[in-house]
């Protein structure tokens, strides 16, 4: 049978790794996919530059807008990134009948929609593996593997840079900026790291898993985000103490009134798998009403790790590519004319309990002023520790427990317990997740 030739948009580092995955298990893909997969011709801004993978066999093109238009390739894998080219290319791989693979989170989270609704009318597959979670299977394990489920909610660490400095600074009990520093160094973290540590790129993981996993249009611009900049390691520490382990997180929950969408630091009990996770590691749990909790570990980014993703994607491709389009997995697991228009749930009305560090002056009534806010507010508190002040000083650390209540009413607490005169920083607010 005629091999599946392949268009690659791309030589950075999952793109060689791509190349490299694809030379070495070539047989073994091969019988997988029912026919060889080739990459026929490849492009990059400067096809000067040295790779860390042979171009041998593999024809160069000037620009990506060439090999788009190849009459005789068959599937364009787009590993460019970015949102502008990308998008345009990839637009027009569908408009020519071709099949697109990508790892691009940031596309698909801002022109998702229109990207799978142009396949669909055009009869072709845009598959994604590669753009949450590097090489673990997590769009597949939702969409097929799960697909018995009414998933109720999904929390993952999706950001790999963000998990190595809290675990850095967890253990060493250093300052987020040194850590940064450090991470930066090891090549975890961007010269810019705003992408990672505002919880951008983690944010567009989200989006995508909340898409498939309920079935809504992609709604990058209405995910609640909070990235790691402001955590000290003295919150990490008294978390520990508590039983606690901070992580960012993004969590899709789906509720009475809507479906949450949000990405902040988060306490998890330490005895949570998910919790124990360190390092540059990734993990999704995804709860489903009749599997209850299951969790997917593994190397969330790195050349051989995504290219694992693009390879499975150029597989499936293959193996589909005859099938009736009708009867194709659909892009975002359900059918395209039964998505779904639950609303987004807005940051005020999501549920959640709460950690509250409180800087405050060490006098009697100060506690009975900050528990009267929370009770006239609703608040009900689940545990108050107050540290031993040092000597010579006048203010304490108090930390708070709360269980679960409204955002809006914490939000309400904080600001009336900040303009109290005892309390002379701002009240830290960290989500508490039980994820049970």
């Amino acid at each position: 049978m005629k091999p599946i030739q392949v268009g690659l948009l791309g030589l950075g580092t999952v793109g060689s790794g791509t190349i490299e995955v694809l030379r070495r298990n070539r047989e073994e893909i091969s019988r997988r996919a029912g026919r060889e997969i080739v990459i026929k011709v490849a492009g990059a801004r400067n096809l000067k530059k040295p790779r860390t993978v042979s171009l041998e066999g593999i024809e160069l093109a000037a620009t990506a807008g060439d090999i788009v238009a190849r009459p005789d390739i068959d599937i364009v894998v787009e590993l460019i990134g970015g949102d502008t080219d990308a998008r345009e290319l990839v637009l027009k791989a569908i408009a020519g009948g071709k099949h697109v693979v990508t790892a691009n989170k940031a596309l698909l989270a801002k022109h998702g929609t229109e990207i799978f609704a142009a396949a669909h009318r055009h009869g072709t597959m845009v598959a994604f593996e590669g753009s949450v979670a590097g090489g673990i299977p997590i769009i597949k394990s939702i969409r097929e593997g799960l697909t018995a489920n009414r998933i109720e909610w999904i929390a993952g660490i999706i950001n790999g840079t963000c998990n190595y400095i809290l675990s850095e600074m967890r253990d060493k009990g250093l300052p987020f900026d040194l850590v940064l520093a450090e991470a930066q160094k090891l090549g975890y973290a961007e010269a810019d790291p705003a992408f990672d540590v505002d919880g951008i790129d983690a944010a567009h993981k989200l989006t995508i898993l909340a898409a498939i996993a309920f079935g809504i249009p992609m709604q990058f611009d209405k995910v609640y985000t909070e990235g790691i900049a402001k955590l000290t390691s003295v919150d990490l520490k008294y978390a520990e103490g508590l039983g606690y382990r901070i992580k960012l997180l993004g969590i899709t929950r789906r509720t009475a009134k809507g479906i949450e969408l949000r990405v902040h630091p988060t306490l998890i009990p330490s005895r949570r798998l998910i919790a124990n996770v360190e390092g540059v590691m990734n993990a999704v749990l995804v709860n489903g009403d009749a599997v209850g909790a299951t969790l997917y570990y593994g190397r969330g980014a790195g050349a051989e790790a995504t290219a694992s993703a693009v390879v499975a994607d150029l597989v499936d491709v293959t193996r589909m590519a005859t099938a009736d389009p009708e009867h194709r997995v659909p892009h975002l697991a359900f059918q395209p004319d039964r998505m779904s228009t639950t609303p987004i749930l807005p940051m005020d009305d999501v549920m959640s309990a709460y950690y509250l560090r409180l800087r405050a002056v060490d006098r009697p009534g100060v506690l009975a002023d900050v528990t009267r806010i929370c009770a006239d507010l609703g608040i009900s508190i689940d545990a108050i520790f107050q540290k031993e002040a040092g000597e010579g000083e006048d203010q304490v650390d108090v930390v708070i427990l709360t269980h679960v209540v409204p955002e809006k009413s914490v939000n309400a607490a904080i600001r009336k317990i900040e303009a109290l005169s005892t309390i002379p920083s701002p009240v830290v607010r960290i989500r508490l997740e039980e994820l049970l």
